[in-house]
């Protein structure tokens, strides 16, 4: 059986106290009463109430003044105000020392019970927005900031310096590394985590969609727009967006962006007045954006704006001594989601994971234990990384073992041999190897592996055409 909640009620007066402790134990609360200001602290420590009414009028010291002192002692119980008079110079400073409400006498009995419903209600929430506060903490560190990597101590530094501000913050990493989760640590750290946290995928969808998905656009703006619609931005309003991918915006959106930076304000599609925004921007790349500042695919102020706070994550390459914590927490995680019950990894597989690479970082880790706890078995994990291993010593053989007879330089028959030739027969069979290691790389993501190869996505296509690469190969 749960354990009543109890409440302390604080009165002088002897009828409305034994009235208060009549009806507050038929709503089924466990009820203690204190005469004045006096009696109510000496007792509150011991007793821990889930709730307080307290009298304004008081002799000794007055219900204004006990209230200070209640909320110092015990700040995070709710306190419900009762007065004959309700003075607004009452009720004001009563709410301004941290009264969750402020009741008149006489009051009706359904008053009560709902003050009483949303100081608990306010409570509760205040509590679990603290779990999920200390829960965010605690995620992180095991994530991604677990072992004693010297480069993720200085990441999870950097994150409880300026959770707690309004400062914008740009967060590299390649694919993988746990971007996303840094952005929604800082949120739930931060005094914004009651408002929204909206994420955008700047990579999702073309740019004329994603200005219109960032900014909304008026009634009549285009074809097909018969109503307002507000974009991400103003839904993000008091709290926070995360624009994951930033460096896949295009230029004309960078603009707009950097309005919205600068001045806190931008305008709709087809809107003439500006939209003012209180909102913290994060943002993440896997991209060199210095590299793409200098080919002029990103705005170099924009760059500048976005990288006041910069908190880099290092692949899991670099913090190996982070793999057997993440390990057992996604063992645990996906036995509970899966229902199956599982063992610790095995001393051989825990011995691979250690020695891999870990092209896709902590999210291919996640995967393959997924696949580990559902499959029920260790094997298919490690022959796919005892696959991977060969197929990159093939393709980082020598050149001699191409064989020049192959590349068209014949030898024996003392006729000339073309060099030009061979060179680009050559560079055809190395663009080629390099093209397919790095589709490997990214599990045969193409825009990211356009992304590593510094070419365009219709280049890396035509390439891939051209070379008969494809993923059913």
């Amino acid at each position: 059986m749960a354990e009543r909640l109890r409440v302390l009620v604080i009165d002088d007066d002897p009828g409305v106290r034994e009235y208060m402790e009549a009806l507050v134990s038929r709503q089924g609360y466990e009820v203690f009463a204190a005469v004045d200001g006096e009696e109510a602290l000496a007792k509150v420590g011991d007793m821990r109430p889930d709730l307080i009414t307290l009298d304004v009028v008081l002799p000794g010291i007055d219900g204004l003044a006990t209230l200070a002192e209640l909320k110092k002692k015990l700040p995070d119980v709710p306190v419900v105000m009762l007065s004959g008079h309700g003075q607004a110079r009452n009720i004001v400073e009563a709410m301004r020392l941290g009264a969750s409400d402020f009741l008149r006498k006489p009051f009706e009995v359904e008053e009560l019970e709902l003050a009483f419903q949303k100081a608990l209600e306010k409570r509760a929430l205040k509590q679990e927005v603290e779990l999920l506060r200390s829960r965010a903490r605690t995620e992180s560190e095991l994530l991604m900031l677990t072992g004693g990597n010297a480069k993720m101590r200085e990441v999870t530094e950097v994150i409880e310096q300026v959770a707690d501000t309004d400062i914008t913050v740009l967060v590299r990493g390649e694919s993988g590394t746990g971007k996303e989760l840094v952005a929604r640590t800082l949120f739930q750290l931060s005094n914004r985590r009651e408002k929204p946290f909206v994420k955008v995928n700047c990579a999702a969808l073309p740019s004329e969609l994603l200005e219109s998905e960032l900014f909304g656009f008026e009634k009549g703006a285009f074809t097909g727009a018969q109503k307002r619609k507000l974009g991400k931005f103003e839904f993000a309003n008091n709290g926070t967006i995360f624009l994951d991918e930033i460096s896949e915006m295009h230029p004309s959106l960078q603009a707009k962006l950097l309005q919205v930076l600068q001045d806190g304000e931008f305008s709709r599609l087809g809107g003439e007045a500006d939209v003012k925004v209180d909102t913290r921007i994060i943002a993440a790349t896997n991209r060199d954006l210095e590299a793409a500042v200098r080919d002029a695919s990103f705005r170099e102020d924009l760059f500048y704006r976005l990288n006041v706070v910069t908190i880099v994550i290092p692949p899991l390459r670099d913090r190996r001594d982070s793999i057997p914590v993440l390990v057992d927490h996604f063992l645990q995680a996906n036995s509970e989601r899966y229902k199956k019950e599982v063992r610790p990894l095995s001393a051989e597989t825990l011995g691979v994971f250690m020695q891999y690479h870990w092209p896709g970082n902590v999210r291919e880790l996640e995967n393959m234990i997924r696949r580990i706890v559902v499959l029920g078995t260790e094997q298919a994990v490690l022959d796919e990384i005892a696959l991977r291993g060969k197929q990159e010593k093939r393709e980082e053989a020598p050149t001699e073992m191409l064989g020049l007879e192959a590349l068209g330089a014949d030898f024996s028959d003392g006729e000339g041999i073309d060099l030009k030739a061979i060179s680009r027969r050559a560079a055809q069979v190395a663009e080629k190897r390099v093209i397919e290691k790095v589709l490997g790389h990214t599990r045969w993501n193409r825009k990211e592996a356009a992304e590593r190869l510094q070419i365009s996505y219709k280049a890396l296509l035509y390439k891939m055409k051209e070379n008969g690469l494809s993923e059913g190969r």
